[in-house]
């Protein structure tokens, strides 16, 4: 007999209860830092063929109702860019449409080019993310940067796109959004050289090792690390340890910010919630975010000596002020 094929848990799955640490009156705001939304929808799409949610509009405005998600910043890095981009953007310019499409969330989004696809980087491409970057709903260059895990292009190249995309999103005064994963002294390097110290820059979903958090936390005072679900991988160490040197310092704020990365991480301690699933749900969407928050605050406790105790909504109140300063949203 052939192996039994993973069941895809029940769609209503996706449809998540409160998180059992928010508030009851005047919640703090989820903001989602990161999100590939129209990867996340045709996920979707792809794993529930009859799905009820037909638009990218429906599925939003139906996973996220009633979780008090007050922002998304959307990411396109695909090369070449996908034309869907303005469309999306468009469609959140008046605050009627936002309201009517996205059931009232503030929609913004970054572009750049991934490292992955750092070798279909060209002069069209880039025509491409330089115009967008003139939208209103634009809010950062990325994501870009360095991986020397995968090597899907040649580390020459890779360095070569992400240098040049620096420079355009510098010069521009637009937020960086860097990915960087086993390149810790190129991407150290690169960015000292290139990016001045008082620049804006996001290290999305954060997995590299503390000592480098510590010394570009230091050299860069507007950087913020990023926090996905991949905090809360028992594979993964350097996260949780990257909050518990920030928590260790009294009276330092945590310069995070909290992201998905949808439709990828989604947080493993979700399970502990939705007990009836049989099985992993195939996604992961910005509703998550309170579980992500919570394992912050519980590592955060485990540091902090002094002052108040960490909670999910601390976590998030204070991840909400830090993406207003990184990406005025």
């Amino acid at each position: 007999m052939g192996k039994k094929k993973n069941s895809v848990p029940a769609e209503h799955h996706l449809l998540l209860p409160q998180h059992t640490g928010r508030a009851d009156t005047q919640p703090a705001p989820i903001i989602d830092t990161h999100t590939h939304l129209l990867s996340t929808f045709s996920l979707y799409r792809n794993k529930y063929k009859e799905g009820k949610h037909e638009t990218v509009y429906d599925f939003v405005r139906e996973m996220y109702r009633g979780h008090g998600v007050d922002a998304i910043v959307d990411v396109y890095c695909e090369a070449p860019v996908q034309r869907l981009w303005k469309e999306l953007a468009d469609s959140a310019l008046s605050e009627e449409d936002r309201k009517e499409k996205w059931g009232g969330l503030e929609y913004w989004f970054v572009m750049g080019v991934h490292p992955h696809e750092a070798k279909e980087y060209n002069d069209d491409v880039e025509r491409v993310i330089l115009a967008a970057m003139e939208h209103p709903r634009c809010v950062g260059w990325g994501e870009m940067g360095l991986d020397y895990h995968y090597d899907n292009s040649p580390r020459e190249e890779q360095q070569a796109v992400f240098i040049r995309q620096l420079q355009h999103a510098v010069r521009l005064q637009k937020p960086l959004t860097i990915h960087t994963r086993e390149a810790e002294e190129d991407t150290e390097r690169i960015l000292k050289q290139y990016v001045p110290k008082d620049h804006r820059i996001h290290i999305h979903c954060y997995t590299d090792s503390p000592e480098w958090a510590a010394r570009m936390l230091e050299h860069f005072p507007n950087l913020y690390i990023g926090i996905t679900g991949v905090i809360t991988y028992a594979t993964n160490l350097n996260t949780s340890a990257v909050v518990r040197q920030m928590a260790a310092v009294s009276g330092s704020p945590l310069r995070i910010i909290l992201e998905t990365d949808a439709p990828f991480m989604t947080p493993s301690n979700i399970y502990g919630t939705l007990k009836d699933v049989k099985g992993r749900l195939p996604l992961s969407h910005t509703a998550m975010i309170p579980w992500t928050a919570e394992f912050v605050a519980n590592v955060a406790n485990e540091a902090a000596t002094e002052g108040p105790r960490w909670d999910t909504e601390r976590v998030m109140r204070e991840a909400r002020e830090n993406a207003k300063k990184m990406y005025s949203v």
